[in-house]
């Protein structure tokens, strides 16, 4: 066991990071941490004054951070290309991207653009997201990276490009695996072109475990209060904070030991719970193949193309 913690990241002091889902659960404890190590973190949140409320409380627990709301619908391409442009009118560059935020097992819904709500928020959005800020993350001033956040449940996600949107068929829960499944596939094929073009920046993907965080009682649950309950008492028992949660995506993004393309989860049974480690991903994760195929679609689905 590692026993890796967010004390062993280096001094951030000159970094730029970019955290979306900021304002609560594991990106809200990233940014704490990224924040006490005196990196600036731009808070990507969904709504503002959610954000601003976080900004506020971290304020209060640390002295001095160098904080900064940005307001993006990772459901609205739109609003993703509204909130790129003024990062690029406001920022030189992007040290660490982090495409933390995202919705769990909800019931169908549709994207501003038409995409199932699930692959839209978790992967196409932060496919779009990030390739709109790739400039930013080429002017770095050492190595940058992208941390795309997965889960476990990637392990049973497929990806069916005859109903990638789930219009014959929706299972809310496959639909998330599916979309879990997409962080590592894009996290992957990413990196392979940004080594072929001999770019200075790493992707990887990371995973939290099983974490008690707003996604297990999110507004659009179908779950009722007993059910939701109970799976909070298990989370309890079984799983971890998010305070520990979020210790993946930072190992990735600040270990020297970090190669890009690897998989990083907890190191405890079953990988629900632990400290950071190198992990690999399902047979269907190390698809080049259906990786570069869904790269293909993501760009056509987002109209957002790389310079790679």
């Amino acid at each position: 066991m590692s026993n890796w913690t967010a004390e062993e990241m280096p001094n951030l002091e000159g970094k730029t990071a970019l955290v979306t889902g900021a304002n609560s659960g594991i990106g809200f404890e990233a940014t704490k941490k990224l924040a006490r190590k005196n990196a600036e973190v731009v808070m990507a949140c969904r709504k503002k004054e959610k954000g601003l409320e976080a900004k506020e409380e971290i304020e209060a627990e640390i002295e001095g951070p160098d904080l900064r709301v940005m307001q993006v619908d990772l459901a609205s391409l739109d609003s993703i290309h509204e909130t790129a442009e003024k990062f690029k009118s406001e920022y030189e560059k992007l040290d660490l991207l982090f495409n933390n935020a995202g919705v769990m097992a909800i019931p169908r819904r549709e994207t501003e653009d038409g995409f199932e709500y699930q692959i839209g928020v978790n992967h196409l959005g932060h496919y779009a997201l990030t390739g709109l800020l790739l400039e930013k993350l080429e002017n770095a001033d050492d190595e940058a990276r992208i941390i795309s956040q997965s889960s476990i449940a990637h392990e049973n996600g497929d990806i069916n490009f005859e109903d990638i949107n789930h219009e014959k068929s929706y299972d809310r829960m496959q639909a998330y695996s599916d979309s879990k499944l997409a962080n590592i596939l894009f996290a992957k094929e990413l990196d392979r072109k940004l080594k072929e073009d001999d770019l200075d920046i790493k992707a990887i993907a990371s995973h939290p475990g099983v974490s008690h965080t707003n996604l297990f009682n999110a507004e659009e649950s179908q779950h009722n209060i007993i059910v939701t309950k109970l799976m909070g008492l298990g989370l309890k028992l079984f799983g971890q904070s998010p305070e520990k949660g979020c210790l993946p995506m930072l190992y990735a993004a600040t270990s020297e030991e970090i190669e890009g393309g690897e998989f990083i989860g907890p190191d405890g049974f079953k990988a629900i719970r632990g400290s950071p480690e190198r992990q690999i991903p399902s047979e269907k994760a190390q698809d080049e193949k259906l990786a570069e195929r869904l790269w293909e679609k993501s760009g056509e689905m987002t109209g957002v193309e790389y310079n790679l």
